[in-house]
């Protein structure tokens, strides 16, 4: 009795690295981060709620330039993972399965997702 190798299942090697596969691995990675991010929110409506130099710590650690940056990432990830479910409800529907459309849609998350980041941090941060 001869033995023949077993097949492989293809693994990250032999696939070539598109946007889409980039933007569904974000969008879980996304998902993960707004999960634990929401702690960020938690924290800072207990403090709130709590008020007077609880309310005025948790600003000041907001407000420092780490926290503005993990909020600001806070923002983009929430941006990206909306934009990511649109584009599996797009999927969902049927459509937009065609080579062309699916890096289009791709694109159109990122490129959404930082539009937006970026304005609200405009108006609502930065000038406001």
């Amino acid at each position: 009795m001869t033995t023949r190798p077993r097949p492989t299942s293809p693994h990250l090697s032999v696939y070539r690295f598109t946007i889409t596969m980039t933007t569904s691995i974000v969008h879980r990675v996304t998902g993960g981060a707004l999960y634990v991010s929401s702690a960020l929110l938690a924290l800072w409506l207990a403090a709130a709620a709590i008020g007077g130099s609880v309310f005025d710590g948790v600003n000041a650690l907001y407000g420092s330039w780490f926290g503005m940056l993990v909020l600001f990432g806070y923002t983009w990830a929430l941006f990206q993972h909306l934009f990511g479910g649109i584009r599996h409800f797009i999927w969902d529907s049927g459509n937009g399965f065609e080579p062309g459309k699916r890096e289009a849609i791709a694109w159109g998350n990122w490129a959404a997702s930082a539009a937006l980041t970026l304005l609200v941090w405009i108006v609502f941060v930065w000038i406001g």
